[in-house]
């Protein structure tokens, strides 16, 4: 927000001049600067202003306002500010003497839905349209708001000044003297000051006349009413609109200006009023127009004020240091707030009733803060607060996550951070059950419409923003929570790779990866944590069936399904937008089941000092078979003495049964305390021949 000094001044004591000039008050601008950015003002500039010859330096502030402020986004809501940084008297601008009671009402005003709007005001005045005076349109360039005319420039004046958004509308235009705000009707058009013709939805607050509506409440004014050189007669409204309502309709619309910034954040029920009384003020001192009957006031039911307790011994607690106690009441009265004294002992209390202008006090905490900004951060203790009780020690997750980093780099794995917004869309591509889903009340966009029940969309999105960027090569890994109405955020590991399984060297043509390459790292994965992997067939939502497996952690006895890993559809891929026809690999796994207990009990293994003695074996098996019981069949029959087994070939033809494989492995027998005998490792493999026949009916080749 930018702000003229010389505006300030007309609305607080605020003596301004050269270094040394003033011992009660500031002595120069950059001064003042430094003393609202202390009070939680940043000035992020001083800009010089051109003023005549001897008249006092003057210069625009460029303050950073920050959301919960919405009282200080104008002139007279620094002004308060500064009247309480330098003990200076604040007044508000002259506004129009009291109107008769008798006076003629010629506004008819109602309101429809009075949780949208609690409060409208309105009032009609006669107008001759023209330029503004150069005193009044200066100080809007300053503010950077373009003058229009010196009707439409006297609402812009009041709102930055009182930080009440106006309209006016042109009566001759309206379909009588009646104001109606109402929801919209469902398709409803209306074309705004900004020419675009806008469709509205049941849940937007328009201002109505009696045939249709005339602006989008805290948004925009409509065109078909605007104010121009022939308009003779006015009808002024300022409001109070529904923060949600305001924000809502104006991201649905695309639409942001200087009135819903306000009303966004929360106007002053009470401002409405007085902003009229001024608007109509300035139009007659400026010689713009004249008041035309009664302001109309429609406000159904106002609220009570909210008080809050302040004690002074819990402001001492808070801040770390002793206030003094008489410092406490005329910096709250100062800045709005009416503290009535009360005692407890010896320490006082004071009951703080807040004005309808600060939107953000609510509580205790919010008034020690006040005083603590006027008292001055600067002067709070740099101590650390006293520990109470032991620090809570760190969960296992923070461990387990550094190792699960380690061992996915080490296999090629880059780490990527993805939102936990995604499309409805995008989750039920993945998880068909959309009652699971953790959907927004408020989603600012239809593309962040719920929680991500997997971090699989957001991890593909990822690939294919790569992929449009030359890389052909990606592997990518992601830890995150996933969110489902049925068990709530979890822990969650996701991969994805697609490319090459690694780098092309000259002496061949590099080997795309496919999903041995992805249960390869997971097994890898598994191994670091010192559980067994397994892998079994299966189908998942989104997966290629027959290129699919089910994730299986065994711990001890216990075996637990963790998750599931295989290619993605390719019509899948295809609609999240990845270029080409690339095969997508991609694994998700719940990580609650993954501990580092098992990890704990991992130790180094001296180099055998004692011979390995191998043995192969081709065994015609089932086609259909998985690969990993086999390998569990063997290991079960041989004994301590295997030390690995390893599928070395694999092989079907003629000469192969149909529905058959011909399998080869490699058997890796090594004793740790001595050297193997050959009828030792025979014996061994007989047993693992037998059972083989026994359980898999397989044959020896």
């Amino acid at each position: 927000m930018r702000i003229l000094v010389s505006w300030l001044q007309e609305l607080v004591e605020l003596p301004i001049g050269p270094a040394g000039a003033g011992p009660a008050g500031p002595t120069n601008i950059a001064e003042l600067a430094d003393a609202l950015t202390m009070r939680g003002f940043e000035v992020g500039a001083v800009e010089p202003w051109p003023v005549a010859e001897g008249a006092p330096p003057d210069a625009v502030l460029d303050l950073e306002i920050t959301t919960n402020r919405p009282d200080c986004l104008s002139v007279f809501g620094i002004a308060r500010e500064v009247g309480t940084i330098y003990a200076a008297d604040c007044r508000l601008p002259e506004i129009e003497s009291a109107v008769a009671a008798d006076q003629d009402a010629p506004l008819a005003i109602s309101i429809d839905d009075a949780d949208l709007c609690p409060r409208y005001v309105g009032a009609l005045a006669d107008v001759e349209v023209g330029p503004s005076p150069r005193w009044l349109a200066a100080r809007l360039e300053a503010a950077d708001v373009r003058p229009i005319n010196n009707v439409v420039d006297v609402t812009n004046y009041v709102m930055l000044e009182l930080g009440q958004p106006m309209h006016a509308f042109d009566l001759a235009k309206l379909a009588g003297p009646e104001i109606r705000v109402r929801r919209a009707a469902d398709g409803e058009r209306i074309r705004t000051l900004d020419g675009v013709e806008r469709t509205l939805q049941p849940q937007m607050l328009t201002i109505a006349d009696a045939q249709q509506p005339q602006a989008i409440a805290g948004v925009m004014g409509g065109a078909d009413s605007e104010v121009g050189d022939a308009t003779r007669t006015i009808v002024l409204e300022a409001a109070y609109f529904n923060p949600i309502s305001v924000r809502r309709t104006s991201k649905r619309l695309a639409l942001s200006t200087d009135a819903s910034f306000r009303f966004e954040r929360g106007a002053d029920v009470l401002a409405p009023l007085t902003a009229i009384a001024r608007a109509r003020h300035l139009l007659k001192a400026i010689g713009a127009g004249r008041a035309r009957g009664a302001i109309v006031d429609c406000f159904p039911a106002p609220p009570d004020p909210i008080v809050v307790r302040l004690r002074h011994h819990r402001l001492g607690h808070v801040l770390g240091q002793t206030v003094d106690p008489s410092f406490v009441p005329p910096t709250l009265t100062r800045l709005g707030f009416a503290p009535l004294s009360e005692r407890d002992g010896e320490s006082p209390i004071w009951q703080v009733t807040v004005p309808s202008f600060r939107v953000d006090v609510h509580r205790e905490e919010d008034l020690i803060e006040e005083v603590a900004r006027h008292h001055g951060y600067e002067r709070l203790p740099t101590t650390f607060p006293a520990l109470t009780r032991p620090p809570q020690a760190a969960g296992d997750w923070r461990p387990r996550d550094q190792t699960v980093r380690r061992l996915l780099t080490g296999c090629g794995f880059s780490e990527a951070i993805t939102y936990g917004f995604i499309e409805r869309e995008a989750a039920l591509a993945v998880h068909e059950d959309a009652s699971d889903l953790v959907a927004l009340s408020n989603p600012l966009s239809e593309k962040g419409a719920v929680l991500r029940p997997s971090l699989i969309p957001g991890l593909v999105d990822s690939l294919i923003h790569n992929r449009r960027r030359e890389r052909q090569d990606i592997r990518l890994f992601e830890l995150g929570s996933r969110f489902r109405q049925g068990d709530g955020e979890t822990p969650s590991l996701a991969l994805a790779l697609t490319g090459a399984a690694m780098a092309q060297h000259w002496t061949g043509a590099a080997r795309k990866a496919d999903l041995f390459d992805l249960t390869g790292a997971l097994t890898r994965l598994a191994d670091g944590f010192g559980v067994h992997a397994t892998f079994e067939p299966g189908t998942t939502r989104a997966l290629v069936p027959g290129r699919t497996a089910h994730i299986r952690f065994t711990i001890g006895s216990d075996t637990t399904h963790v998750g599931w890993a295989g290619q993605l559809d390719p019509a899948l891929a295809s609609r999240r937008g990845l270029p080409g026809a690339h095969e997508v690999y991609v694994a998700e796994l719940d990580l609650r089941s993954l501990t580092l207990e098992a990890f704990a009990r991992l130790r180094a293994a001296p180099v055998p000092r004692h011979p390995s003695i191998v043995r192969d074996l081709s065994l015609e098996i089932d086609d259909a078979l998985p690969a990993a019981r086999v390998r569990d069949t063997i290991r079960t029959a041989a004994g301590p003495a295997l030390v690995s087994v390893r599928e070395v070939d694999r092989y079907q033809g003629s000469d192969v049964a149909t529905g058959a494989v011909s399998l080869s492995v490699r058997l890796t027998f090594r004793a740790s305390d001595r050297t193997l005998t050959d009828a030792e490792v025979q014996t061994a493999t007989d047993r693992v021949v037998s059972a083989l026949e026994e359980a898999h009916s397989a044959q020896l080749r």
